[in-house]
């Protein structure tokens, strides 16, 4: 059996590490007291354990980043002109991947606290035989660079902040490379997902809250990424880094309190609200240990 390389992505362009320059002219940003919120939910957080063979940490150490480091660094904001998320499918979808993309617009629009918009799906036949091939494990496979260079830089829609592509098919980075779960450019804030492998080999009814999971985690990890917040290594967080379908199934789905920071400070939400919203999502959608999660959180904010 050939040795599987697992990679939630490939990084085109890594989150701006940039500082913010400091002149004589211009103090750098005073950076804002700690409100009672965050100090209150740093509580729930969880120290990730030592990282074992096989987990993103072990073989990808990172130096993380603070909430300092974040706020002072180059990240977009919304603004009038960009506000809105947009979700792209790619390919043909049945009723319960349908259901899927749905849920996920629901999600992500909860999540960012940002309106989302799920665009028109396009067909596989728009990539070219070239940017396709058959895997060693004898499904069809799209060239994930094609999809993010060609099709989706070229996707324009109304006051877009950020842009997920979601493919059907299974996605590779280059020849040598077996597969990737995705692809994105952060400096383009667009980005491309393949749901094939969340699925198990199948989406069915008895499976679905579980691909279902992993395709909240990895895109709300996705789109966080594209606001400037790096891989989280202050506790287990969905801006952990992951290597594997495992990994990202013991991770959580919950943002620490430095990560819930450093969102906040760049979309200024409602802090409650938000976990309100997620909670209520959870529990509509049988999503109970999920929805306990968040009220953990709620339950220590004074």
């Amino acid at each position: 059996m050939k040795k599987i390389t697992f990679f939630i992505l490939i990084l085109l362009c890594a989150c701006n590490k940039e500082k913010a320059k400091e002149t004589s002219k211009q103090a750098p940003k005073q950076i804002p007291e700690e409100a009672s919120y965050f100090k209150d939910i740093k509580t729930n957080d969880v120290k990730l354990p030592k990282p074992s063979y096989g987990d993103w940490l072990f073989s990808h150490p990172e130096d993380g980043q603070t909430f300092e480091q974040y706020y002072r660094s180059k990240h977009i904001v919304p603004t009038k002109e960009e506000n809105i998320i947009y979700i792209k499918p790619i390919g043909n979808f049945n009723s319960l991947q349908k259901k899927q993309i749905q849920l996920v617009n629901e999600y992500l629009e909860l999540f960012f606290q940002l309106k989302t918009k799920t665009l028109e799906p396009i067909s596989n036949d728009i990539v070219p035989n070239s940017a396709r091939r058959m895997s060693t494990e004898g499904h069809e496979q799209l060239l994930a660079g094609y999809l993010l260079n060609d099709v989706l830089k070229e996707e324009k829609p109304e006051n877009r902040i950020a842009l997920m592509g979601l493919s059907e098919l299974d996605l590779y980075p280059k020849p040598e490379w077996n597969y990737v779960f995705g692809l994105a450019s952060y400096r383009d804030k667009v980005g491309v997902s393949s749901i094939y492998r969340f699925q198990d080999g199948e989406l069915t009814a008895e499976n679905f809250n579980l691909c279902l999971t992993r395709l909240l985690k990895t895109s709300s990890h996705e789109i966080g990424h594209m606001f400037g917040i790096h891989h989280c290594i202050n506790a287990d967080c969905v801006m952990n880094g992951t290597n594997s379908l495992s990994e990202t199934d013991r991770s959580t789905i919950r943002l620490c309190s430095v990560c819930q920071r450093k969102l906040n400070s760049c979309i200024q939400y409602d802090n409650k609200k938000r976990l309100t919203d997620l909670d209520n999502f959870f529990k509509r959608n049988n999503l109970t240990e999920e929805s306990d999660i968040m009220k953990k959180d709620i339950s220590v904010i004074r």
